[in-house]
């Protein structure tokens, strides 16, 4: 199945800070911002624009359970995630279930914006945190 990147995601401490310099220094466009508190996200999101490619900055909403949170305590505030559109999200996880690599079932999800996402193990991508999603509505 085809892959395209889609967007990638960046861990930020101060989101106020990072959209700033997404719109000022990138020339990027505020999309949306909004707070997710679902387990196993507590983040507030913004999606900025720079010329027709995303970039989601990430900033946690709480220190103790969020994955943000831990990310930025273990490696530093940086590039989180490098996500990758495919047709269709079942099908691409079964492609992936026969090449022997995991997904990290607890993170399946659909986002505010209709995106079908989950996150492939990073055990099984050389350690680099990989989600594939689609967008069924777009169909």
């Amino acid at each position: 199945m085809k892959k395209k990147l889609d967007h990638i995601g960046v861990a930020v401490r101060q989101l106020d800070e990072a959209v700033e310099f997404y719109t000022t220094i990138l020339g990027g466009t505020l999309i949306d911002r909004y707070r997710s508190e679902a387990p196993g996200v507590e983040s507030e999101i913004a999606i900025m624009d720079v010329e027709g490619e995303r970039t989601e900055l990430l900033c946690p909403t709480n220190n103790s359970t969020s994955p943000i949170a831990r990310f930025i305590k273990q490696k530093g505030k940086g590039v989180h995630h490098i996500a990758y559109r495919v047709a269709d999200l079942n099908k691409a996880i079964d492609e992936l279930e026969e090449q022997g690599i995991r997904v990290m079932e607890e993170t399946r999800r659909t986002n505010k914006h209709g995106r079908r996402l989950i996150y492939l193990n990073p055990a099984d991508t050389e350690g680099t945190i990989i989600e594939y999603c689609d967008y069924p509505e777009d169909k």
